[in-house]
């Protein structure tokens, strides 16, 4: 069994466990984490999450900050000179502030509510201009149900670590691992 098969039977268990209903938000954060390197493979894969969502009776939303950077870069009044000196290059907390906006509009969607789940995918994308930690900080509060990050890094001895390449940060949420033994039956 792949790494992202073991992942995806580990969320199926995750997601068909009874919610309690009076959880803090930093309780109601699930991270699925995997090797950055499998990315790809677990976009590929997202549909899947959705059905074993959707099978288990919740709600299911994506958020997805892929395209969050070049957007932003191509509507900043200083483009050009961000192209011509790269090195200068910093998003300060513009691009996290935008970031949070758009988890904070999906957590709050129509067809949210507390049984639903909403996914976050394209946090690799940016990688070294926002950090996870405060990103999750700013939005525990806007998840009703469940907030799924599809988080490429590491997790272990209660720190995640994102893309292998930071320091960890300690977090409440719940781990989603490809680990064999995550969850017993």
């Amino acid at each position: 069994m792949s790494a992202i098969d073991r992942l995806l039977a580990n969320y199926a268990r995750q997601v068909r466990l009874p919610w309690a209903a009076h959880t803090s938000g930093k309780q109601r954060i699930w991270f699925a984490v995997y090797p950055p390197a499998e990315e790809r493979r677990v976009r590929a894969r997202l549909p899947q999450f959705e059905a074993l969502t959707l099978e288990a009776n919740h709600g299911w939303s994506t958020v997805d900050l892929t395209g969050l950077l070049p957007e932003w870069i191509a509507g900043h009044e200083y483009r050009e000179a961000l192209f011509a000196e790269p090195e200068h290059f910093s998003a300060n907390s513009e691009l996290e502030d935008r970031a949070v906006d758009r988890v904070r509009k999906a957590c709050a969607g129509e067809d949210v509510d507390a049984a639903s789940v909403v996914a976050i995918t394209g946090l690799a994308t940016l990688f070294d201009f926002v950090r996870v930690s405060s990103l999750i900080e700013r939005v525990e509060d806007s998840v009703r149900g469940r907030l799924l990050v599809l988080f490429p890094g590491e997790f272990a001895g209660h720190v995640y670590r994102f893309m292998d390449a930071r320091d960890g940060f300690n977090y409440m949420a719940v781990p989603i691992t490809s680990t064999e033994s995550f969850i017993t039956p």
